[in-house]
């Protein structure tokens, strides 16, 4: 195959990034939240992209210090890349500090309106003629039977038969995730859609990593380091609870909390 003679190409790559979604623009009160989300453990995040997320405080928020701000996702091992939900206001000092902007429609936009149309010009009124006698009125035809709705394609699935060693991510995009065999402590699984361990889950989950709050994690023996479902983040460093730790179980969001519950049981552990 004949080498290309470019300095550069380009391609489009998938690219995973973590949602940091600001309810304060204070520093000191965003860095005791990550303080107290990681625990303290310096390779919780390891070098993960961010996209910060201010639409909660877009509109009310003092100005915010956009260099500060990134050296302190930094401090935590996490990479800020973009900004979403930024006000007008916010626009120059962003692109100034070399964040990109998402506004999460991946570029598209809305279609324009179509300009109004002209009014046709009045046609010259005919004399009025005597209306002919009214044709009898026909039968109506029986109205159609409307057509079942077409079935919901099924979303794909990625499908891993081989352990999931430390360090190794596997992203399942568009997709659920089936892994058949151990997933190892340092490990990660990430899916836009569910994900299913059917062997111990040792590792990291994130299910629903595009925002899909129905996605669950199940797995046949329950013993992660963390788990997050679009983007609600669950850490167990006292470790998972006792009573559901290796034995099946399901961990889905319901509201803004993460809730775990045993598969052969009907009552949710928050």
């Amino acid at each position: 195959m004949p080498k290309t003679t470019l300095p550069i190409e380009i391609k489009i790559s998938t690219v995973v990034a973590i949602s940091t979604i600001l309810h304060s623009a204070d520093p000191q009160a965003i860095d005791t939240a990550l303080e107290q989300m990681t625990g303290g453990v310096s390779d919780f995040f390891e070098d993960e992209f961010a996209v910060i997320d201010v639409a909660a405080i877009a509109h009310e928020a003092p100005a915010i210090d956009w260099p500060k701000l990134v050296q302190l996702l930094k401090k935590y091992r996490l990479n800020a890349v973009a900004v979403r939900g930024a006000s007008p206001a916010m626009i120059d000092a962003i692109r100034a500090n070399g964040l990109a902007l998402d506004d999460g429609t991946s570029g598209a936009r809305p279609p324009e309106a179509a300009p109004p149309q002209a009014a046709p010009a009045a046609a010259p009124v005919a004399p009025v003629a005597a209306a002919p006698e009214p044709a009898p009125e026909p039968t109506p035809a029986p109205a159609p039977i409307p057509a079942p709705p077409a079935l919901a394609p099924a979303i794909a699935a990625m499908i891993v038969d081989t352990p999931v060693r430390a360090g190794q991510r596997i992203y399942a995009r568009g997709a659920d995730l089936i892994v058949t065999a151990t997933v190892n402590n340092g490990a990660e699984l990430i899916a836009d859609g569910s994900i299913h361990v059917y062997a111990p889950l040792n590792g990291r989950a994130l299910a629903g990593a595009s925002g899909n709050a129905e996605a669950r994690i199940f797995a046949l023996s329950m013993q992660p380091e963390l788990v997050s479902i679009a983007g609600v983040y669950r850490t167990f460093d006292e470790g998972f609870p006792s009573d559901l730790a290796r034995q099946p179980t399901q961990i889905r969001l319901v509201g803004d909390r993460i809730d775990i519950q045993a598969l052969a049981s009907a009552s949710p552990r928050a």
